[in-house]
């Protein structure tokens, strides 16, 4: 049976102590990702994502570098291991550049370098504790939306930052106004409310001046055409290209994550299998609430890998 592959990168908040080691382990292409990694960022990136610790892991410019070492080092592992092209591909926010990485449209280098200063960017935006993130389940977007709109009435900053799935949506801002939309979604029916590992409130308008310096430091930024077409968050409309990957990249950074779209834009261009490449399954679990129609699989361990490449022998 002939598969249709699509691949989709994790992000921020997929972090735990001991991802990536197995494939480090057994893998030369995997330990060459992690060794340009600490060679480029002078830290050992290795030791934090295998060993933490977790208070350390979780801190945002420790945590993208780490998740985005993960990713990559994954994908190199797919690419040898099951040697199959895919036709589209997205990334959940910092996924977003290992998605571009891994098409090609910036250096694996590059990558690390643009997200260590995206990183410091978001970190230095908002003083720690000032921010916070947490996810609704069970409770429709739009109810969610006319609850920041009254909340923000009332002077609190906070709003959408992700649009997960039809019954999942991401809330960021400051402490106290995403407590209250914690506070206000359960009295209107939402089943969980969840705050997120990330220390800063990401893809909210509090982060404007830092989608400004990044704007400015990815203007020199050499982009080159994607092999593999790479979804936009902040469009997905639009796919990345040499015109506009400077500018969707710096617009996602206080834009919400547009991912029910993102995916829904996957299964029009005719893929039936989603392989998601990196640390945990969240996004394989949001994929499955957006289309039943897709089969899920992931490589973030031996396991997984294994499990992913006999389902796709056919094609190997």
């Amino acid at each position: 049976m002939k598969h249709t592959l699509g691949i989709v990168f994790p992000g921020q908040g997929t972090q735990y102590v001991g991802m990536g080691k197995e494939l480090y382990e057994k893998f030369d292409v995997a330990r060459n990702v992690f060794s340009e990694a600490g060679e480029i960022l002078k830290c050992d990136i290795a030791r934090l994502c295998f060993e933490g610790p977790r208070e350390a892991l979780d801190m945002t410019e420790n945590t993208q570098l780490a998740v985005l070492t993960v990713d990559l080092a994954a994908y190199k592992v797919f690419e040898e291991r099951i040697a199959l092209t895919p036709k589209i591909s997205a990334g959940h926010s910092l996924g977003e550049y290992a998605a571009l990485a891994a098409s090609g449209a910036f250096s694996f280098a590059d990558a690390f370098l643009i997200v260590r200063s995206r990183s410091c960017f978001m970190q230095e935006a908002v003083p720690p504790g000032k921010g916070a993130i947490a996810a609704l389940i069970g409770i429709r977007p739009d109810i969610v939306e006319d609850l920041c709109h009254t909340a923000q009435l009332s002077g609190e900053t906070v709003e959408p930052a992700n649009y997960n799935g039809p019954a999942q949506i991401v809330i960021s801002g400051t402490s106290s106004g995403v407590q209250k939309i914690i506070a206000e979604a359960k009295k209107n029916g939402a089943k969980r409310a969840v705050i997120l590992p990330i220390s800063i409130p990401c893809h909210s308008h509090m982060l404007t001046e830092a989608a400004a310096r990044l704007e400015k430091e990815l203007s020199s930024l050499i982009i080159k055409p994607c092999t593999i077409p790479v979804i936009s968050n902040y469009n997905p409309d639009m796919l990345h290209s040499e015109t506009h990957t400077r500018e969707l990249l710096a617009r996602q950074l206080n834009s919400p994550v547009r991912w029910q779209e993102t995916i829904e834009v996957m299964e029009k261009a005719g893929a039936d299998t989603i392989i998601e490449i990196g640390p945990g399954k969240t996004l394989s679990a949001l994929i499955k609430r957006i289309s039943p129609n897709f089969r899920t699989l992931n490589i973030e361990d031996l396991d997984s890998l294994d499990k992913a490449a006999v389902y796709l022998h056919d094609d190997a």
